[in-house]
């Protein structure tokens, strides 16, 4: 530990004289604590959340879970060197707290007392347990974990070697249970102890001197499918769970809702849509439960609006609900205070509770701008949440419906002094007329008399969202930008969540060249309000905000630099080597094989011959939702027509930079890009002493 805080308090210096301007370095920032996740007792007294810190020595982000009991201090709950511990739930009674935690054994169970001590391991299951949940009365727990390689699998590897067919390099995952009632161990004040061999019947039942032996987990389900998610009925005699082909990303268009019988070990399929379905929550007796579907639509999963369903178990029918919230909605809970569910409002996130007579919602008055995580006493009115107000970071609160919030953590104390950036929502009417919202950044001496450098921070999606925030984070230094003397925007395009279906669908067959007007739009309102210095203007984004940048790379020549992340350059080129390639199909409606017209409108490289920006490329080697072939066709034909172009391959990375050191170097390259282009600076190597 000592270690680690040592290199978090060096690293900030270290970079310093070549971050002009900015007064908090890339290292601090990126070193910020996040808080989430919050769980809460069934006696509503006691609060656990989780603790993200930047753990630089190990080059990871460690996750930890932290208490705070009725009217004290939190206190720091887990520490896993090296790992993170996740999954938090409270036993039944609330005497203690499960978790998830690999410590060199695979990913385990393990559980901790509210009132300290050591965590004591639950589980040694040789395969690693994904996700778990107690029995209601705390006697059982029922786990899932991907399934054993076959002795034919075994065999197959050891005489032919390594090799994969497409499409079906995957380990189904099953369902298993465990009797164990944690009072045993701490009554008996002895330590666990497991069977020698998964397969041995004498120590399974044979008591070893000085320690608790734990009985074997009993495999539930069985066969050529996959368990997704998974949740005990409150009568405790079934297990209710999505069952998709395979667990692989696009087979959750074909998820089912199964009911298992945990005595008999029958499964009974209730909800069984051409398209997905995916099970949320019991109803607190029982009786029913609610879900999301796709119901026929078999393009709901992206730019439609889900919908949300409560079976009845006695009629066996189902009955819509929240039909008047036009956004995607999530199911918050379900208990004796009625159902609750979230959705966006342009940028702001809503708290609903549901008629269960008429199925209409009814706004729940919480002074948060952005609720996140929410959890509700099992016995109490009680309620733990997460969330921020657009000016902080995120917090955890203990709360009760129509009463002030309570602050139990305090992250934002960490930027109390910092030079954060005044954010402001803005609005203007694109090229088609159709209104988009943005998130604009101005230093805190904003003078409405100069015109300042823009940088343009497009996100992610499409149908991510920007949001007002202090400190927005990832691999562009906004913050610093700012406080640099640059305005920056961050475009809320159209196909965005949080402005309802109609919005989400406009960029549907004109992906590229929508998102490209209301870009530009933007600019050109704050152009005509005198704010901007438009020959000095930058772009940037990730992901889908990279697939816009390179098209604004290939189709203006407004701006001086350009950043490119992750971002799809060719259409058919992503079409055939995307993990997800659906997403294609939908939003161009066709395959290049019978509109190739629509891939070239909305390519990149169709118009590469008209490219004139200096274009710094990201990506991860084995990027596998936007593979890197995107980032060599864009670096090649910008190398090919003599444009100044950098490629930067983060090596070992898929489509996210999830590590603290290779998201310090890609925020480097962006500072240094962008200084070169927009702020006139000559470019200087990356320091390292």
């Amino acid at each position: 530990m000592k270690k680690i805080i040592l290199a978090v308090l060096l690293m900030p210096g270290l970079f310093a004289f070549s971050q002009k301007n900015a007064s908090v370095s890339f290292e601090k920032w990126i070193s910020l604590k996040g808080v989430g996740s919050p769980v809460i007792s069934p006696d509503g007294k006691t609060i656990v959340y989780s603790v993200t810190t930047t753990d630089w020595t190990n080059n990871a982000y460690d996750n930890e879970l932290w208490m705070a009991r009725d009217g004290e201090s939190p206190v720091q709950l887990t520490r896993t060197n090296k790992a993170s511990s996740s999954n938090a739930a409270f036993t039944p009674d609330g005497k203690f707290v499960s978790f998830l935690a690999n410590r060199g054994e695979k990913t385990q169970l393990y559980i901790i007392s509210i009132m300290g001590g050591e965590a004591i391991q639950v589980t040694r299951d040789e395969d690693g347990i994904s996700n778990y949940d107690w029995s209601p009365d705390g006697t059982r727990i029922v786990y899932s974990k991907p399934q054993t390689d076959s002795k034919q699998e075994k065999n197959t590897r050891e005489r032919f070697g390594a090799f994969a067919v497409e499409g079906k390099e995957y380990r189904q995952h099953h369902l298993w249970i465990l009797n164990f009632h944690y009072d045993s161990i701490f009554l008996a004040g002895e330590l666990p102890c497991y069977p020698a061999k998964k397969d041995s019947t004498k120590t399974d039942t044979a008591k070893v001197p000085g320690c608790f032996l734990l009985p074997v987990a009993k495999q539930l389900t069985e066969g050529d499918f996959s368990v997704a998610g998974f949740s005990w009925s409150p009568d405790g005699k079934q297990v209710a769970f999505n069952r998709q082909l395979d667990p692989l990303i696009l087979s959750g268009i074909s998820s089912d809702i199964v009911l298992l019988d945990v005595a008999s070990k029958k499964m009974t399929t209730v909800i069984n849509h051409p398209t997905g379905d995916f099970f949320n929550n019991w109803s607190p007796d029982g009786n029913s439960f609610v879900y999301g579907s796709s119901v026929n639509d078999s393009v709901t999963n992206y730019f439609k609006n889900n919908r949300l369903f409560i079976y009845d178990l006695t009629t066996k029918k189902s009955v819509e609900i929240a039909k008047d919230i036009d956004e995607n909605k999530s199911v918050a809970d379900w208990n004796k205070a009625g159902l609750f569910i979230s959705a966006f409002e342009k940028t702001k996130r809503k708290l609903y509770s549901v008629d269960l007579k008429t199925g209409l919602s009814k706004v729940i008055t919480l002074p948060l701008d952005l609720p996140g995580g929410i959890s509700f006493s099992k016995n109490t009115d009680a309620i733990a949440v997460s969330g921020r107000n657009y000016d902080g970071l995120n917090e955890i609160y203990s709360w009760r419906l129509n009463q002030p919030l309570k602050q139990v953590s305090n992250s934002t104390a960490q930027i109390k002094d910092w030079n954060t950036p005044v954010n402001e929502v803005i609005q203007w009417k694109s090229k088609d007329g159709a209104m988009i919202e943005g998130v604009l950044l101005k230093p805190k001496n904003y003078d409405p008399k100069k015109k300042y450098p823009l940088l343009a921070v497009i996100h992610g999606g499409p149908t991510g969202i920007d949001l007002p925030d202090p400190v927005p984070t990832y691999v562009y230094p906004i913050m610093q930008w700012v406080e640099k003397g640059a305005l920056v925007l961050r475009v809320n395009y159209r196909g965005s969540a949080g402005y309802g279906e109609k919005f989400r669908t406009l960029n549907v067959g004109n992906l590229g060249v929508g998102d490209m007007w209301d870009v530009v739009s933007g600019i050109e309102w704050l152009n005509s309000k005198n704010m901007i210095d438009t020959s000095r203007m930058g772009c940037m984004g990730w992901s889908q905000g990279g697939y816009i940048s390179a098209f604004l790379t290939t189709n203006t020549h407004i701006f001086k630099a350009i950043s490119v992340g992750a971002g799809i350059s060719n259409w058919v080129t992503y079409y055939v080597n995307t993990d997800i390639t659906p997403f294609t199909r939908q939003y161009l409606e066709a395959t290049p094989w019978n509109d190739m017209n629509v891939y070239l409108k909305t390519s990149p490289m169709t118009n590469i011959n008209k490219a004139s920006t200096p274009t710094l490329i990201q990506h991860g080697e084995f990027d596998k939702r936007v593979p890197i072939p995107n980032a060599y066709e864009l670096y090649r034909g910008l190398q090919d027509r003599g444009i100044p172009s950098r490629l930067v391959v983060y090596k070992g990375f898929g489509h996210g930079i999830n590590k603290p050191k290779e998201r310090l170097a890609a925020v480097w390259h962006n500072w240094q890009w962008f200084n070169q282009y927009i702020f006139g600076e000559k470019e200087e190597p990356m320091p390292v002493e």
